[in-house]
């Protein structure tokens, strides 16, 4: 399979779109055609690594990986994506847990497959010893990032540099985000998660030092990262559906689009996902251009949400490639914005109902879920919210609302031991490049 630029542009193989991250022209790389898949063509109850493996296998189909695919996916896909039923018919609702991973955060699938993938790519290459080491740039609002230094740490010919805003994440994500040292080179900016962006955007742009640094990219405008995030909607559909004979309906919290988008691609594959529904924070960028149909990118806004805090969000460009501007993509797609006040409620109205805490995010979910559906919308249909981090690592605003302490998963709880170290810096890229 090739790749094509959002903007147009020559078709690339697999390898080298998820090399370059962004494409030349400035677009996003996306499937030249997506395949599809018939009812029955996937396994049922299969575990996630072999489900993986079915529903990925078309994208590495002619590629240097296509013979290792089973490996990447049982290597990335060793942690579990449970369903969590929280309440039982007429008015079915599930949690989908995306928390199981290293980091305890959904980007876990996404940057360990990458990881996965991009160190295979870099040990075949011929002059792989001459060739400075490969460096991944991610910008990070939260969960990103300690994500991807997870799946990179002492990867042989990687080195990774993590650009968080600084003061805009909490105690725990920050902690994750640069305990790691190493080949990990972590950089406070001053600033918001925009201005992350946009310093790793002009890194990119700049082809000598694109070339000269042997720049990658590890967020979600990868297509690399992308990919896996289509699973977990793919293979919960289709259990789904083998069971009750209905799709899934999602309920997405989402900051720059990544995770939305992947459930986007698994329905356009053809996979039984009957409905999407974005949750925002206070960033508004996504439900206000599907009112008002106008595009209208702007800072961000701190909110308890903090890994939700993008103004300008990336994705946004492959979703109107895939189906077409806020005319089309209203038939398709809903979103609501949550903010602080209703994300605080929600959190200790959803611990008094379950007695289960959930994060800032998963939180915006559960509202739209209760407050933004109307009965026809609930009535007799199953929905599914992504829960996209845990609990603990947001300890500081859960903890004083249901007034317990929050256990650490185990995997969190020994990273929280390791020492921190990072700098801080300007939003400038030259600030970046003097430190590599």
């Amino acid at each position: 399979m090739q790749f094509i630029s959002t903007r147009g542009g020559k078709a690339v193989q697999l390898e080298q779109a998820i090399m370059a991250g962004t494409a030349p022209d400035g677009g996003l790389y996306v499937p030249v055609e997506l395949p599809q898949f018939a009812s029955g063509s996937l396994p049922v109850d299969a575990p996630i690594h072999e489900f993986a493996a079915c529903q990925l296998k078309p994208f590495f189909a002619g590629s240097s990986l296509e013979s290792e695919l089973d490996d990447i996916c049982e290597e990335a896909f060793n942690f579990p994506a449970p369903l969590r039923g929280i309440q039982n018919s007429p008015d079915a609702l599930s949690v989908l847990e995306l928390f199981h991973g290293p980091t305890a955060a959904f980007k876990d699938f996404g940057a360990r497959f990458l990881a996965a993938t991009m160190s295979r790519i870099i040990q075949s290459r011929p002059d792989a010893a001459s060739r400075p080491p490969a460096t991944i740039v991610v910008a990070t609002s939260g969960d990103t990032g300690g994500a991807v230094a997870a799946a990179f740490h002492r990867q042989p010919g990687t080195r990774v540099v993590v650009l968080f805003p600084e003061g805009r994440v909490s105690p725990r994500q920050q902690h994750q985000l640069t305990c790691w040292g190493d080949n990990i080179i972590s950089l406070a900016v001053k600033g918001e998660f925009d201005d992350c962006q946009r310093v790793a955007k002009q890194l990119f742009a700049d082809a000598g030092t694109s070339e000269r640094l042997n720049l990658c990219s590890a967020n979600s405008i990868n297509v690399g990262r992308l990919l896996p995030q289509s699973v977990y909607y793919a293979k919960t559909s289709t259990d789904l559906y083998a069971e009750r004979g209905e799709g899934g309906r999602y309920i997405v919290p989402t900051g720059n689009l990544g995770n939305a988008f992947a459930c986007a691609w698994a329905k356009s594959m053809g996979l039984p996902i009957e409905e999407l529904v974005l949750a925002t924070n206070a960033n508004t960028t996504i439900p206000e251009y599907l009112d008002s149909g106008i595009w209208k990118p702007r800072n961000s806004i701190a909110t308890l949400a903090s890994a939700m805090d993008v103004g300008d969000p990336s994705n946004m460009e492959r979703l109107r490639y895939l189906w077409g501007d806020a005319d089309e993509l209203r038939q398709r797609v809903r979103a609501f914005s949550v903010n602080d006040a209703q994300i605080r409620a929600q959190i200790v109205s959803e611990f008094e109902r379950q007695g289960i805490a959930w994060c800032p995010h998963t939180a915006t979910g559960f509202h739209v879920y209760r407050h933004e559906l109307d009965d026809s919308d609930r009535a007799g249909k199953h929905w599914i919210i992504a829960a996209t981090a845990h609990a603990a690592k947001f300890d500081e605003i859960v903890e004083p609302l249901i007034g317990e302490s929050i256990a650490v998963p185990e995997e969190l709880a020994r990273l929280l031991e390791w020492p921190a170290q990072f700098e801080t810096i300007e939003a400038k890229a030259e600030q970046v490049i003097a430190r590599l």
